[in-house]
């Protein structure tokens, strides 16, 4: 042995990080909710010297020791010993510092070793690099108490939830220089290569914190969702491909920096949600995969992303995972997670085609009965320790009760991503205005179901990805109408019963697709009117919204929503009402998807009163074409849509308009000669017409410029 390696002797660890007998039992169990304070490396004293304790997870092999530069990554040199005959080994090595790259070298029990990353390190090395840093948590002095305080004592149902989803390392860079070697021909790989070049560096965790949370809060948004900030091995996977699950990635700065990311958030009155990928971990060999020579931490492959599913069946991944949410709740402080892949863990033939292959349970159906435990069990865990902190579920399927308790047989999420919502949304969006009459079920079939989760609405990055084209290509028409949807989309989201959620870039209407390798393009707000409107237009939507409680404090329970016209698909128009907890709250609103404009349309009233113009999305301010309308309109005593009331108003095309309650009725009945010599439209007859003569009579009014 050298003389550095005998300066730097493993020894036992005798210290406050020593595994008990207690430890072993609760990992054996899955209830070892703390074992991230002792697995993993740590800075320890023994004896009086300094050093660093090391305690790995690794069943059925011969060996284990520590390498790094300190030993010139020799196998051996710095072994550690099991605890307690267990499948746990631990040991300190004296005068190693903060910042030096490690690994363990497993020899598996066939002879090879392995060299793998600490499963529970805090720190990683920058990619490429694969090793574990020493690093250790502490040091950073939060400023959020206040927010934390205010976040225990209200509840999130009953506020606002307007979600801005980002991925840290396109949001915005230093410069789009092509980063790395050309190719022969002096060109850089594109779009069109399966690994284009990065474009600019990225900013840090302090830049993200100088910059992404001020434009957040004036944006209007409530809180940033991060997708995955985990150590991962490749941009592409977006980091949904974990190598490091307790490792803030290296890409952006320290886990500190990290922590001031939060802390300036919170500070500012914005909430962090995170993604946490729970399904599986990529299959790179310095990770989880086959750990000791064989799947430990997983038992399968997945079918169609090829990453390694865990194995919720072994108590101690239960006990990993379990400790690995409350890590990041507790010395994060974040607010929410989001659980990708719910539907591929729910599911047994997730991903499986082929009858012959299909599994099931002992119960004969293809829930995967460990996995569903496992996620009741970690939302459980959350609740009863960290009630204010919001569990969301990216689940796709028609899964039941995925926002109940699991006392009640539910999954215990508070929020479900409302996947049908989007889908059925942008499939209408996108149809042509001639045939979105045909289509009309795909914009009102959500509010079957509305109220069966507590639901996000979701324009998320998977949406602008992979040839599905950015939300502005998917809008039929010419420049203007392209726009003009855009500002209806986003209308809708907001006004519909659920939490909001965009990915980055939606709100000024990127027209291409979102690249990971390169920033947003932020230059089309300073270069281009159009999608300068369509940003100034969602800060004011976002403002309205955080401004009304009808939009929002029922927004999860069927009297926050009643119907006025579900049915005029001809007009390809809706209008309905949302409450709040006061009725002087509540809302009329009018959404039309066809370019087609009216001088007169009416509207059944929610009842009497004058009713004011509270919010336009057809405002020149916003790039819309002003087209004229009443700031005040007074109820009528005309029975329309089942109601005793109606106002009339003109409608622009292709807008939205909302109107409030604000105080009674300045109408005044004209005088009978008078309204022999009107020219205005006939009231609504006493008997409602057939299907057939409705929409012909639709048709007719349409063309004279107003509703049936």
């Amino acid at each position: 042995m050298s003389k550095q390696n005998e300066t730097l002797a493993t020894t036992t660890v005798e210290s406050s990080l020593a595994i008990s007998k207690d430890d072993i039992y609760l990992f054996g169990q899955g209830t070892w909710l703390g074992c991230a304070e002792k697995l993993g490396s740590h800075p320890d004293i023994e004896d009086g010297t300094c050093g660093w304790s090391f305690a790995v997870w690794a069943p059925a092999v011969r060996s284990v020791s520590v390498v790094g530069d300190f030993n010139a990554w020799t196998p051996g040199a710095h072994p550690l010993a099991r605890v307690h005959q267990s499948d746990i080994w631990q040991g300190f090595i004296s005068g190693l510092k903060t910042g030096e790259l490690y690994k363990y070298a497993l020899e598996t029990d066939s002879g090879e070793v392995l060299f793998k990353a600490d499963p529970m390190a805090v720190a990683d090395e920058l990619p490429p690099g694969t090793a574990s840093k020493l690093w250790s948590l502490d040091g950073y002095q939060w400023n959020d108490k206040l927010w934390l305080e205010q976040r225990r004592a209200s509840n999130h149902m009953k506020q606002p939830l307007n979600i801005y989803e980002v991925h840290l390392g396109s949001w915005n860079r230093h410069g789009d220089e092509p980063q790395g070697e050309p190719r022969e021909d002096g060109t850089y790989p594109g779009p069109g290569d399966p690994f284009p070049a990065q474009r600019g560096t990225y900013y840090s965790y302090l830049d993200l914190a100088q910059e992404l949370v001020p434009y957040a809060k004036d944006m209007g948004y409530t809180h940033i969702e991060l997708m995955p900030i985990m150590e991962h091995p490749f941009d592409g996977s977006w980091g949904y491909q974990t190598t490091g699950y307790y490792a803030t990635t290296a890409r952006f700065g320290t886990p500190q920096e990290f922590m001031q990311l939060v802390d300036t958030a919170h500070q500012a009155g914005i909430g962090i949600i995170m993604d946490w990928v729970p399904g599986g971990f990529c299959a790179d060999a310095h990770g989880l995969a086959t750990f000791n020579g064989h799947m430990l931490y997983e038992h399968e492959i997945h079918p169609n992303w090829g990453t390694h599913k865990f194995d919720f069946s072994r108590p101690e991944v239960v006990s990993f995972l379990t400790a690995n949410i409350l890590f990041w709740l507790e010395n994060f402080h974040i607010d929410g997670i989001r659980m990708d892949g719910v539907s591929s863990m729910l599911y047994l033939n997730f991903g499986i085609d082929n009858e012959s292959d299909k599994k099931f349970n002992a119960l004969g159906t293809e829930e995967d009965l460990d996995a569903s435990a496992f996620i009741r069990s970690i939302n459980t865990c959350v609740s009863e320790r960290m009630p204010d902190v919001m569990m969301i579920a990216e689940e796709s399927t028609a899964w039941p009760l995925v926002t109940y308790p699991p006392s009640e047989g539910g999954l215990g999420f508070h929020y479900k991503w409302d996947m049908g919502w989007m889908n059925d949304t942008l499939h209408y969006m996108q149809t042509d205005f001639p045939w979105r009459p045909g289509n009309h079920g795909l914009l009102t079939f959500s509010m079957m179901y509305a109220f069966n989760e507590n639901f996000v609405l979701p324009l998320s990055h998977d949406e602008v990805v992979n040839g599905k084209c950015s939300l502005i290509g998917r809008m039929p028409g010419d420049w203007w109408r392209q726009f003009a949807g855009m500002r209806t989309l986003a209308f809708y989201q907001i006004t519909h019963p659920g939490a909001k959620l965009n990915f980055m870039g939606n709100e000024i209407a990127q027209f291409i697709e979102w690249r990971y390798y390169e920033s947003i393009q932020w230059f089309l707000t300073h270069e281009y009117e159009t999608h300068r409107n369509q940003q100034q237009f969602v800060k004011a939507l976002n403002a309205f919204y955080l401004e009304q409680p009808a939009l929002f404090e029922r927004s999860y329970t069927q009297d926050g929503f009643e119907w006025i016209d579900a049915d005029n698909a001809d007009q390809s128009i809706v209008t309905f009402v949302r409450h709040g907890d006061d009725p002087k709250d509540d809302l009329l609103i009018l959404i039309n998807f066809d370019p087609a404009s009216y001088e007169r349309f009416r509207i059944g009233a929610p009842r009497e009163g004058n009713w004011k113009l509270v919010f336009n999305s057809d405002d020149a301010r916003y790039g819309g074409s002003d087209y004229p309308v009443r700031k005040l309109v007074s109820s009528e005593p005309v029975a329309w849509n089942g109601r005793e009331n109606s106002i009339e108003t003109p409608v622009p095309g292709l807008a939205g308009l909302v109107f409030r309650k604000v105080g009674p009725s300045s109408y005044v009945p004209p005088k009978a000669s008078a309204r022999k010599r009107s020219k205005t439209p006939a009231k609504a007859p006493a008997k409602a017409p057939d299907k057939t003569k409705k929409k012909k009579s639709q048709r007719s009014s349409a063309r004279k410029g107003e509703n049936a």
